[in-house]
């Protein structure tokens, strides 16, 4: 029989929320510095070129606000029988395909006309508000939930929570990177998430002596954002290092 909380009237509790995980606090202070920064614009802002062409500031928000809910309906579906994929291999070729991509701009386009301005607000206040309510839903669905839990990415991935939180965490801290650069702003990742998002590149293993990087050149360096120079091209070169390298935007 399910054991009830006393005093609930014989109701079926919910299960207490888990503490979160360092990936789980990684991702709740991307989002809340995220979130800061957003509730910080105005309408023409929304309208700025990205980094990500042809996505203007309010696509690019929409496709983050989106990939940062993605866990509640995946975690509301069956569980498939085992994970198959961690969060290095979700970032394989098959992503980064020009139907996938179109796909991935075109859907970011719908869902930036998604949020509705409440009379006497405004599209930023708007896009703000949709985003803090995608990331707490998430946070909470995962808290609610084993770290082992399998789910099912849209690309059909079965992966752990945590893995795909990883990925998460990615998305937002490095689409950070390129919404401070849209904005002429000094990049704001967080150190928890920095760390994530490094530990995936690289395996948890030290970057090639010589190169001297910190963590977010290293996040900068590895997804594409700053280009090598020709001097880290021949360290790399010269000393191969376990890493993962996105060369595409996500």
């Amino acid at each position: 029989m399910d054991a009830a909380y006393p005093g609930d009237g014989g109701r079926r509790a919910d299960p207490p929320a888990r503490a979160p995980s360092p990936v789980g606090r990684a991702f709740r202070a991307e989002c809340a510095r995220l979130a800061t920064v957003l509730s910080s614009l105005t309408d023409a802002d929304l309208d700025r070129p990205t980094p990500c062409p042809p996505w203007a500031v309010r696509d690019l928000v929409a496709h983050v606000r989106t990939g940062a809910g993605r866990l509640v309906d995946m975690l509301a579906a069956p569980a498939p029988p085992r994970a198959e994929v961690d969060a290095a291999g979700y970032f394989g070729p098959a992503k980064f395909t020009p139907p996938v991509d179109a796909d991935r701009i075109a859907s970011a386009r719908r869902a930036a006309r998604g949020p509705a301005v409440p009379t006497g607000s405004t599209e930023a206040a708007a896009t703000v508000a949709a985003f803090t309510a995608a990331w707490r839903a998430t946070d909470a669905a995962v808290r609610a939930q084993p770290a082992d839990r399998v789910v099912r990415t849209r690309h059909g991935d079965p992966m752990t929570v945590h893995e795909f939180l990883v990925t998460r965490v990615l998305e937002v801290g490095v689409h950070g990177l390129d919404l401070a650069v849209a904005l002429h702003r000094e990049p704001w990742l967080t150190p928890a998430a920095a760390r994530v998002i490094a530990d995936l590149f690289t395996g948890g293993l030290p970057v090639p002596d010589g190169l001297g990087w910190d963590l977010l050149t290293l996040v900068r360096k590895t997804t594409g954002r700053t280009p090598l120079t020709p001097a880290e091209q021949r360290i790399v070169n010269a000393q191969p290092w376990p890493h993962l390298s996105l060369t595409a935007p996500t």
